[in-house]
Formats: structure tokens, C-alpha cells, sequence
């Protein structure tokens, strides 16, 4: 039985990303915009321009998140 580097093996460095850990990610994420959807709301918004603090919740949560993954690998 060999014990080399096959295609199923892992490699023996475990990264800091795990399934559990990119499930998190994206509750983070959405958490963000939707907590961005609901201050437009909030501000008395229509419905355009709270979909659109959405998504800008979005791009704001995602940049957030690679921020926090660059910083810990």
C-alpha cells in the first residue's frame, strides 16, 4: 500500500477554511446585507434602493469577508 500524494489525498498543511467555516462565510455575508436592507427600510426607502443597499451589503460583506480569510492564512 503506498502512503504518496494521490489525487483523493490531502495535502498534510490543513487550511484554515473548512466547510463549516465557508457556511459561516456566507451567513456573514448575507447577514450584512440584509442588515444593509433593513436600515434603508428603516430610512423609509422605496423598493429599488433598498435592493440596492442590498447588493451594496453585498460587495461590503464579501470584501469583509476575503479581508478576514487574507488575514488569517
Amino acid at each position: 500500500m503506498s502512503r504518496g500524494r494521490g489525487p483523493d489525498r490531502r495535502s498534510p498543511k490543513t487550511s484554515v477554511l473548512t466547510a463549516p467555516s465557508t457556511r459561516l462565510g456566507i451567513a456573514f455575508v448575507l447577514l450584512v446585507a440584509v442588515s444593509c436592507g433593513l436600515i434603508a427600510l428603516q430610512g423609509g426607502a422605496a423598493l429599488p434602493q433598498i435592493g440596492l443597499a442590498m447588493g451594496v451589503g453585498l460587495v461590503a460583506g464579501g470584501g469583509l469577508l476575503w479581508y478576514l480569510h487574507w488575514i488569517l492564512e
